[in-house]
């Protein structure tokens, strides 16, 4: 299926793996790449080190191009960014709107730049700094989201800018890939279905919850750090809505302390991230740390199998997903259903011709 996407990045597929941090790794992206579709590194889960050993496995693993999801808010999103020019990554995308400077040096290095946006305004804003595409997240996405559901927000994107659009919130199977089509996407992003695959690293006890999940167990809170923040309604989640200032201040610091040793960022970088996320909005101080070190939250459940010391991000989809494929299989199942979803709907199009018989002739005549 060739679409303005899979021309721009050179994929088979119009599907997007999206970068999750814990869970999008060397393993999920190669899968991916090698499906045909287009596979994302989560880097705001590892080292500038770390990130660069990525990527290397996966251009080891396939030929097939791929990409790295950025914060563009990081202290130190320059030498990420350096590190996808020096490897020949084909694609960023960035979790934050990018600034014009960082999208410049990207598009001078050859580099696909593709942000996430969450509101019409946001798309327009990258659209004029030079973004190659962008993928739009509906409410129904997981992880950080806002509040205007895809259907609204998706015709509103593509109306606005002249770049491809990657529909992204609510998108599962093969029905929703053309319904994006339709709409006028280029193609969609999904993340809590490719999370449900064989190829992913998440423990299958924390699979298990997902599968089991109906939609009443997936709720958007902004108890974890002042923001909306789609996922599953865990213990974890019931603690921190229902903590006091204090005590989830203390939570906080334990954790941020964890998350420091493990990201090697000081003090003063971690309060730094969190007050960037911060900015414009009414955050606690618990907030602020909670901000900086979700990822500790997210790495409890999408590492260590830990439901109920972590957090686990999910998309409303969830409540429709069954089964774990694997990357390969997910791919050519939704290819083959978009295929006869197009057949069926090009068949309703076209003009039945019926033919009817003469009247028969009155008896005697």
């Amino acid at each position: 299926m060739r679409t303005a996407l899979t021309d721009l990045v050179g994929v088979r597929y119009p599907i997007v793996q999206t970068g999750m941090g814990w869970v999008a790794g060397p393993r999920l992206v190669t899968a991916t790449a090698r499906a045909g579709a287009l596979g994302i590194l989560a880097s705001a889960t590892m080292t500038p080190n770390q990130l660069r050993s990525a990527v290397r496995e996966v251009r080891s693993r396939t030929a097939a191009p791929f990409g790295v999801n950025l914060r563009a808010d990081a202290g130190d999103a320059r030498e990420r960014v350096r590190i996808i020019v020096e490897e020949g990554v084909r694609v960023a995308s960035f979790a934050l709107a990018p600034s014009r400077e960082l999208i410049a040096e990207l598009k001078d290095a050859g580099v696909v730049v593709v942000p996430s946006v969450g509101a019409r305004r946001h798309a327009e804003k990258v659209a004029a700094w030079g973004a190659d595409a962008v993928i739009v997240q509906g409410g129904e996405g997981g992880g950080h989201t806002g509040e205007v559901a895809t259907t609204v927000l998706l015709p509103q994107v593509v109306d606005a800018v002249d770049i491809p659009v990657v529909a992204a919130g609510g998108f599962h199977d093969g029905r929703g890939l053309v319904a994006a089509l339709a709409y006028g996407a280029a193609g969609v992003a999904m993340g809590t279905r490719f999370l449900l695959t064989s190829d992913s690293t998440v423990p299958d006890a924390v699979k298990a919850r997902y599968l089991a999940a109906t939609a009443k167990d997936i709720t958007l809170t902004r108890a974890v750090d002042g923001l909306p923040h789609r996922m599953l309604r865990t213990e974890m989640v019931a603690e921190l809505e229902g903590a006091g200032r204090l005590r989830a201040l203390y939570g906080a610091v334990r954790r941020a302390s964890r998350f420091r040793r493990l990201s090697g960022l000081s003090w003063p970088d971690m309060v730094r991230d969190g007050l960037a996320m911060r900015q414009g909005k009414d955050l606690s101080w618990s907030q602020v740390l909670l901000a900086a070190n979700t990822p500790m939250l997210l790495r409890a459940a999408m590492v260590e199998g830990r439901t109920d010391l972590g957090v686990m991000a999910s998309g409303q989809v969830a409540a429709l997903i069954e089964d774990l494929p694997s990357v390969a299989e997910l791919v050519e199942g939704v290819m083959a259903e978009a295929e006869r979803t197009c057949a069926a709907l090009g068949a309703m199009s076209r003009p039945r011709l019926e033919t009817r018989a003469a009247p028969s002739s009155p008896s005697g005549d």
